[in-house]
């Protein structure tokens, strides 16, 4: 197929892109800035905000799919303010895409979705399937982020001609995010509670690009997909296991008070939100399984002395 990636030059994007070339696939790779190139793809730039000009951009191209990976997430979003860019791209921003999909002729879309959109709250051991409640308020200040992920599920299952598919990705580790996470374990800048916060669903984001391949090729249109690993575990023992891979300082532990106090988002998903997620639905309809099942292959193969960021 010929794609269209949006949000192609981002953690997520670059693998993907990659991932997908492997496949078999053509690749364009929509950007802001005109001096990105990402390896593999043809570069199309436009604003996804910006409606007219997006469909400007991509008057005359054809494709057969889109995928939408845009965030604005440039490091670890601390406070609630940090994901109001983000849930703009996942609102006005997917139906902006809807409309280029349509200009280019695509009939397929593959959106980002996040499985904290099951909801900022203890679930309890019971694994999460996608028949779960999905995207419900909650009267709480995590509320806007949670509809703009059942916004952009929503828009992509109900687009005529379009075949829709969601991806609810786990928590992102792995290649530059964990190199992000590093670079904060280094200046101190990523502390955990004291008792190590809440269990979370991961994926590795190579693992992420090869679950987005399978969903693009075999996906079926009107279904979302929980794109996680086989292997659950707290936000400390995560940012530990990091920390002894690359050789640097172990996370600091301070009082959920403070970690509200100074990073009141980051506090609803390591202090208030646990959550184990089935990938059951994606094993068995997309053919996938993660090639790394447990967080530690991947943290120690990403993060040796060697690769470590220098500091």
């Amino acid at each position: 197929m010929k794609v269209l990636v949006a949000g192609a030059t981002g953690a997520i994007g670059r693998p993907l892109v990659a991932a997908l070339v492997e496949a078999g696939h053509e690749v364009l790779a929509l950007t802001r800035n005109a001096g990105v190139r990402v390896p593999g793809a043809t570069t199309v730039v436009a604003d996804v905000l910006d409606r007219d000009g997006l469909l400007r951009a991509v008057g005359g191209l054809r494709a057969d799919a889109l995928i939408h990976e845009l965030t604005a997430l440039a490091k670890t979003p601390a406070r609630y303010a940090d994901m109001a860019m983000t849930n703009t791209l996942r609102t006005t921003g997917t139906a902006h895409l809807l409309k280029a999909a349509r200009a280019v002729g695509a009939r397929r879309f593959v959106t980002q979705s996040m499985v904290p959109g099951y909801g900022f709250l203890d679930h309890g051991v019971r694994p999460l399937t996608e028949e779960d409640p999905f995207g419900q308020a909650r009267g709480a200040r995590t509320d806007p982020v949670v509809a703009a992920m059942r916004a952009t599920e929503r828009q992509a299952f109900e687009a005529d001609g379009i075949d829709g598919v969601a991806l609810r990705y786990g928590a992102f580790y792995g290649l530059t995010a964990s190199r992000s996470f590093v670079e904060a374990l280094r200046s101190g800048r990523l502390p955990v509670p004291r008792d190590g916060g809440r269990t979370m669903a991961w994926i590795h984001l190579a693992d992420a690009a090869s679950a987005t391949v399978a969903a693009l090729e075999k996906g079926a249109a009107g279904q979302a997909y929980n794109i996680v690993d086989d292997t659950p575990v707290t936000w400390g023992e995560m940012f530990r296991e990091h920390a002894r891979a690359a050789g640097v300082r172990p996370p600091r532990a301070l009082p959920d008070r403070v970690i509200r106090l100074a990073a009141p988002y980051f506090a609803a998903l390591m202090v208030d939100t646990s959550m184990r997620v089935s990938n059951a639905k994606a094993k068995a309809e997309l053919g996938w399984t993660p090639a790394l099942p447990g967080y530690r292959d991947g943290v120690r193969r990403d993060l040796t002395s060697r690769t470590a960021p220098a500091g």
